[in-house]
C-alpha cells in the first residue's frame, strides 16, 4: 500500500512537472531582428511587445494572447521618425506603459542634422489599444544635465512614480544610471541620482556603459538588471537592488553585482545578452525575462550596424535568499 502511494506520488509530481516545463516553453526567437525589446503584459492578459527596428527610424508594435503569439503577430507601425530636427535619427529602445488610463512610449532619438545629439522624448495615446487612436508627442523629458540621454524606463514605489535611465554625467564617452521621482509621466521632479556609473573591467569592453535599465519588485527588494559594454559579445546583464523600505533617492542605499549576471554563453549560442524587459507567464505569476542577443560571434562592420539582434524569452527563477536567477549555464 505504501509503495503505491508512493508510485503515485512520483507520479503526480512528473505530472505537474511535465506540465509546468509546457507551459512555459517558449518558441525563440520571438522577434527576429528586434533589439532592445519591451513586453507589456495588460490585465485582460494581452501582450504588447515594442522593440527597436534595425532602420532606427520608426516605432512598432505587436500584440498577441500570448508570449509565442507575439512571433506571428501582426506589427504596426504607430510612429515614424521626422525628415528634419529633432527626433530625426536613432530612433532606440522604446519602451510602452500604460499610466494612470493612458499610454505612453518612451523613446531615445538624434536629430536630422545631429545623429548623435540623443536625448529622451515621449508619446502618448488615449486608445485603450496602443495599437489603435493616434500618438501624440509629448516632447523631450528634460534633464538637469544637457547630455547624451537614453533607455527611459519608469515605476511607480508606495504611491510615487519614479523615472531610471541612462545618461552621460561625466567628461568621456559614458552612459551612468540615472534615477528621479517624477511630476507626471513626462517631467521629473529631482533629484537626479546616480545609482550606477561603469566601475567594472566588465562593463567597461570598448564602451563604457550602463544602460537599458528594467525593474522588478520581488521579495522585499526592488531590483534592477542593466546593460553593459560594447552591444557585440561583451554586452552583459549587470544587477542593482535596494530594500523595498530604503529611500530610493539615496545613492549609498543601491547594491551593485560586482560580475555580470547574464553574459555570453558559446555552448548555448547566446552571444550580447541583455536591454531586458520583464513581464509575467500567462499564470499571472511566474516572471518571464525578455532581451535580445545574438546566436553569432563574429559581427562584419560596427555591431550597430548588425541588424540580428533578436529578442527572446526565458523563465526567470528565484534564489533561496530571495534574488533573481537568470540560469547563465541554461539555453531558451
Amino acid at each position: 500500500m505504501k509503495i503505491r502511494i508512493f508510485l503515485v506520488l512520483i507520479a503526480v509530481i512528473m505530472l505537474y512537472q511535465n506540465s509546468f516545463s509546457q507551459t512555459f516553453q517558449y518558441n525563440n526567437p520571438i522577434a527576429n531582428k528586434r533589439a532592445d525589446p519591451w513586453v507589456t503584459k495588460t490585465d485582460d492578459g494581452t501582450y504588447y511587445l515594442i522593440a527597436t527596428v534595425p532602420e532606427y527610424d520608426r516605432i512598432v508594435i505587436r500584440k498577441a494572447n500570448s508570449i509565442n503569439g507575439l512571433k506571428n503577430a501582426e506589427e504596426k507601425e504607430v510612429w515614424h521618425k521626422h525628415e528634419t530636427g529633432v527626433m530625426g535619427h536613432h530612433i532606440w529602445a522604446p519602451e510602452l506603459h500604460r499610466i494612470d488610463g493612458k499610454w505612453y512610449i518612451y523613446f531615445a532619438a538624434g536629430e536630422a542634422e545631429d545623429i548623435w545629439k540623443i536625448r529622451m522624448w515621449a508619446l502618448s495615446n488615449s486608445s485603450n489599444d496602443p495599437t489603435e487612436g493616434e500618438w501624440k508627442e509629448e516632447g523631450q523629458i528634460k534633464t538637469k544635465r544637457e547630455s547624451f540621454s537614453l533607455d527611459a524606463t519608469t515605476f511607480e514605489h508606495k504611491g510615487k512614480r519614479y523615472l531610471i535611465w541612462a545618461q552621460n554625467v561625466r567628461e568621456g564617452d559614458n552612459t551612468a544610471l540615472v534615477l528621479s521621482e517624477m511630476k507626471d509621466p513626462t517631467t521629473l521632479t529631482g533629484p537626479e541620482i546616480v545609482i550606477t556609473e561603469p566601475q567594472f573591467a566588465w562593463e567597461r569592453v570598448k564602451y563604457h556603459v550602463n544602460e537599458g535599465p528594467a525593474v522588478i519588485k520581488r521579495n522585499g527588494k526592488i531590483f534592477v538588471s542593466y546593460s553593459a559594454s560594447a552591444t557585440n559579445h561583451n554586452y552583459c546583464m549587470g544587477l542593482l537592488w535596494i530594500d523595498e523600505d530604503a529611500d530610493l533617492l539615496e545613492a549609498s542605499s543601491w547594491n551593485k553585482s560586482p560580475g555580470p549576471v547574464f553574459f555570453t554563453n558559446e555552448e548555448v549560442k547566446r552571444y550580447g545578452p541583455g536591454h531586458n524587459s520583464f513581464t509575467t507567464a500567462e499564470d499571472g505569476e511566474t516572471v518571464i525575462m525578455i532581451y535580445h542577443a545574438r546566436d553569432y560571434k563574429e559581427i562584419r562592420g560596427h555591431e550597430l550596424s548588425d541588424p540580428n539582434r533578436a529578442t527572446r524569452a526565458r523563465v526567470v527563477r528565484w534564489t533561496a535568499n530571495g534574488f533573481p536567477d537568470f540560469m547563465q549555464t541554461i539555453g531558451d
